[in-house]
């Protein structure tokens, strides 16, 4: 797949309203420049707050060239993230505790698979937390091998074509 990563400033803004909260929810699709400090936060509270994740494995050199989706809630307050990396890969993708279930998850994935197929990406893959599997297969995503361990979680690999 061909790396394309965000040019810096361009934003893609997707609004919806999302009736199992009640309120209106933007979905944001911008470049690392634009989200470090929202996703950044969410992914701290998430990962390594709740998680246990050791705060050196959740900063990597992904960032900066993956399109992020953020998802902000009426009063622009951010409450979930993801990335799309240049190989097509989907990942850190967290929902703050006060809106898991509600399907703002549901809405990032769906902006994240979008903007994949607008940049002719073929196909996704993202590694689940095992717990998080059926959120993604009912997305599309099917189970590819065996369960492994990633920063002490369990994980397994998902993939969905695209487009066709």
């Amino acid at each position: 797949m061909a790396a394309a990563s965000p040019p810096r400033g361009q934003t893609d803004r997707l609004s919806c309203y999302f009736q199992r909260i009640a309120m209106p929810v933007t979905i944001l699709i911008c470049p690392w420049s634009e989200a470090r400090e929202r996703a950044r936060a969410i992914r701290y509270t998430v990962f390594v707050e709740e998680q246990g994740v050791p705060v050196e494995l959740e900063w990597d050199e992904w960032d900066e060239p993956s399109w992020h989706a953020l998802a902000l809630v009426e009063d622009g307050t951010p409450v979930a993230t993801g990335r799309l990396l240049p190989d097509g890969h989907i990942g850190r993708m967290a929902v703050l505790g006060s809106v898991r279930g509600t399907g703002v998850g549901a809405l990032v994935l769906e902006a994240l698979m979008k903007k994949a197929a607008e940049l002719g990406y073929p196909e996704l893959v993202l590694n689940a937390q095992t717990h998080a599997a059926p959120f993604y297969a009912r997305a599309g995503f099917a189970q590819v091998g065996d369960e492994f361990e990633e920063a002490g979680i369990p994980h397994v690999e998902m993939r969905r074509r695209l487009g066709d």
